[in-house]
């Protein structure tokens, strides 16, 4: 699908960006017409993200073809008939950008026809290329091939147009030209355009002379071959690419109970990891990285902690995070009051809102390496990506376009199909088959299921809630709030846990294993950590009475009370400082003494009190009230008390070096004076103007355009940008992707004209472009 990298959607977003010049006062109508412009490219952007490729394949031919185009003539370029373009044709037509007249001809929409620079690489056609020929030296040409037109521009112009465009008279003109202009007409066809110099062969004089080739009228600048003749030249049997039909994946039959059986357990299970992830989450939030996102190491913890891989620990903090079930709270991501809600929902209700979270997701949340292979931290708040959203769309419309009873006997087969149901769709640079990670996603979710589309991906496809929700609710069973006790002090829970069931096994026991069926295991450890948060031994076993049906067995019962009874046998008292002494009745006076209460004075033995002040203070309330305290130092022996000495700095004006003599001090210079004084002479008399919220002046114009084309970076960063940017200095700058990962990048030759930086990348060795809104920091080289 190369050919599709280049059909012209990064020249729509392009274009979707582009603001009026700012050194122009802009005019209000011409703003409007502009956002009129920018909203039908837009829609353009929009409805091409949802059309399969014969659809942009149809529209790039008909883009080919001058404007209005005949339907034959379209069925030629593509090699097929009738019935092999209706149906894209009526898919382009009902997102209207495709019509025909009256007369038949097809029209399509300007937006639509500017997505490509040069349609299926033919380059203009001879009408766009002669518009701006006079007339006399078209009547030239016009009788060089034969014809007679009559005397109007347009009827010359229409003659030629027509001459052209019928094959077997080009092949025919082609077969008459000398030698020397056939050498140089493969030539200019090898590149695109031809930039030759000095051009006075006969051979292109030949060519010129019957518009076969087209240079302006001065006769400088490149050398275009009109599309017709590239056409002629390829042959009669050349024709564009034209995919009907989509690539069929290996088969394999299933029926509806399978698929829906897997699809059950697949849901169940990662609505279940889900929920044990987000409670891990709630009982200790997640550090982030300083740069942003959730790193490998808080990952593998979290994995580990839940026993699930990291691809699921991902979807499940992405989709969370999409959902405002979590939320980054300084330097951690914590969860929010949403989820306390959502913790109290049944499975299925869980799950509905997990998927339609993962389903307008703009990035793809197992995505773990960017295009240079380095490891991307997870909910790091990347550019919305069109793209990847796009991605799992297509996957389940792959998986929608097999026959009934029939999956894809392997499942990674199906991201073969995405690129023809959804061309636009960005796939992951690391990826072992195409869209691999997308593909398995939809697995994990149980939106695909034995290679086959199950109801929820056919709710999430058909954006029906309603039907999502039905679905599942009848595949994933009610939580349950019963366990079954036994005797070798395990809590067995059937199904999926009730919130209010899994938060008392859990604070009571400790999990071991999380599948269709989850264990708790009692221990010593774990009834001390329950006494611990404050439970009793009564309420211990009153509260798993309540959850299951059988009497407690004895083992259970035998180990709750020895924790019990081993329980607080040591405790720990806080103190600021302890006093000791061996007079007794002394320290029974000073612990009754009225002025020393604010002390918090307590007895833990004959000769020791504890004290809630601190040594100092408590040393001179002591001292304050008649008695003679003394301190000890870690070690136990007296501390010692010097009074410290005093001394008063001097001035720095005032201060004279005692082995300078005054009189031999140097004056000061005469030559750094003046230059200070035409310094200030020369500065402005009024300040620069401020930045917008921190009132700090910008220091150059390049600052202040950098500024108002970035909200990520801060006042330091945009300075050391410009700062680079004026005096050519390299320098290195973090930047989100187009895919929606984050890159390092070194670049220098810095060229600057907003909303774009060109510069040298070092780490491509070449050449590129970056959108100033996605650089995210900026660091010396």
């Amino acid at each position: 699908m190369g050919w599709l990298r280049s059909l012209g959607a990064q020249e729509l977003r392009r274009l979707l960006d582009a603001r009026p010049d700012a050194a122009v006062a802009p005019d209000p109508r011409s703003l409007g017409e502009l956002a009129e412009r920018l909203q039908r490219i837009g829609s353009v952007v929009d409805a091409l993200n949802k059309l399969p490729l014969p659809c942009l394949q149809l529209a790039q031919a008909l883009a080919a073809l001058p404007q209005p185009a005949s339907r034959t003539a379209l069925e030629t370029l593509l090699g097929t008939d009738a019935r092999g373009i209706s149906a894209a044709l009526d898919t382009l037509t009902a997102h209207a950008l495709v019509w025909p007249d009256l007369a038949g001809r097809l029209h399509m929409a300007p937006a639509l026809r500017g997505a490509w620079e040069s349609p299926l690489g033919l380059g203009q056609g001879v009408a766009e290329l002669l518009a701006a020929v006079p007339s006399a030296e078209l009547g030239k040409t016009a009788a060089r091939l034969g014809l007679k037109p009559g005397t109007r521009r347009q009827d010359r112009l229409d003659a030629i147009v027509a001459h052209h465009q019928d094959p077997q008279i080009m092949l025919a003109l082609l077969a008459s030209a000398p030698p020397s202009a056939n050498a140089a007409l493969t030539r200019f066809l090898d590149p695109e355009e031809y930039h030759g110099a000095g051009r006075s062969g006969a051979g292109e004089r030949w060519l010129l002379e019957r518009a076969l080739i087209v240079v302006d009228q001065w006769g400088h600048g490149p050398v275009h071959v009109p599309a017709e003749v590239r056409i002629a030249q390829y042959g009669p049997d050349w024709h564009a690419s034209f995919d009907s039909q989509p690539p069929k994946p290996a088969l394999a039959a299933v029926t509806e109970d399978e698929i829906e059986r897997e699809a059950a357990a697949a849901s169940t299970s990662f609505a279940g990891q889900a929920a044990v992830l987000l409670a891990r989450c709630a009982e200790r939030p997640v550090a982030a990285l300083k740069s942003g996102g959730v790193g490998a190491r808080e990952l593998a913890r979290l994995g580990k902690d839940s026993g699930s891989e990291e691809a699921v620990v991902r979807l499940v903090l992405e989709c969370a995070y999409a959902a405002g079930l979590v939320e980054y709270e300084g330097t951690v991501l914590a969860v929010t009051d949403a989820y306390d809600v959502w913790a109290s929902w049944e499975p299925a209700e869980r799950l509905v809102l997990l998927l339609r979270a993962w389903w307008l997701l703009g990035l793809t949340p197992t995505g773990s390496r960017d295009e240079d292979g380095k490891a991307l931290p997870a909910v790091r708040r990347a550019a919305h990506c069109t793209g990847c959203a796009t991605a799992r769309q297509g996957v389940l419309d792959a998986a929608a376009s097999l026959p009934p009873g029939h999956g894809a006997r392997a499942v990674v087969d199906l991201g073969s199909s995405v690129s023809w149901f959804r061309p636009l769709a960005d796939e992951l640079p690391y990826d072992a088959t195409p869209f691999a990670s997308v593909t398995r996603e939809t697995e994990l979710l149980g939106t695909v299921a034995r290679g086959a589309l199950t109801p929820l991906g056919a709710a999430l496809l058909g954006q029906d809630p309603a039907a999502l929700r039905d679905h599942a609710r009848r595949l994933l069973p009610d939580a349950t709030d019963r366990a079954r006790i036994g005797a070798d002090l395990t809590a067995v829970v059937t199904g999926t846990p009730t919130a209010r069931l899994a938060t008392l096994l859990d604070s009571l026991a400790d999990r071991e294993t999380r599948s269709a069926a989850s264990v708790w295991r009692f221990s010593p450890a774990s009834l001390r950590r329950a006494l611990d948060a404050g439970h009793t031994p009564d309420r211990i076993e009153a509260d798993l009475r309540k959850v299951t049906d059988a009497a407690l067995p004895q083992a259970l019962s035998y180990l709750i009370t020895d924790a019990a009874r081993r329980h607080g046998r040591i405790r720990l008292a806080p103190a600021a400082c302890v006093l000791v002494s061996e007079d007794t009745a002394l320290l029974v006076e000073v612990a009754a003494h009225r002025e020393l209460t604010h002390l918090g004075l307590r007895s833990v033995a004959p000769t020791v009190l504890l004290c809630r002040a601190e040594p100092d203070a408590a040393l001179a309330a002591l001292r304050a009230t008649g008695y003679s305290p003394v301190a000890t130092a870690d070690d136990g022996s007296v501390r010692v008390e010097r009074p410290g000495r005093r001394r008063v700095s001097r001035p720095a004006a005032a201060t004279v070096s005692p082995t300078v003599p005054a009189s031999r001090r140097r004056p000061p210079d005469a030559g750094r004076t003046a230059d200070l004084a035409a310094r200030l002479l020369a500065a402005p008399d009024h300040a620069p103007r401020p930045c917008p919220g921190t009132g700090v002046p910008y220091g150059t114009d390049t600052e202040e355009i950098l500024d108002s084309s970035t909200d990520a970076l801060t006042l330091a960063d945009v300075r050391q940008l410009a700062y680079a940017i004026d005096e050519g200095e390299p320098i290195t700058i973090e930047y989100i992707a187009a895919s929606g990962g984050r890159t390092v990048r070194t670049v220098s030759e810095l060229d600057f004209d907003p909303p774009y930086l060109y510069g040298y990348c070092h780490l491509r060795q070449d050449n590129r472009v970056f959108t100033i809104s996605r650089i995210q920091a900026v660091l010396p080289a």
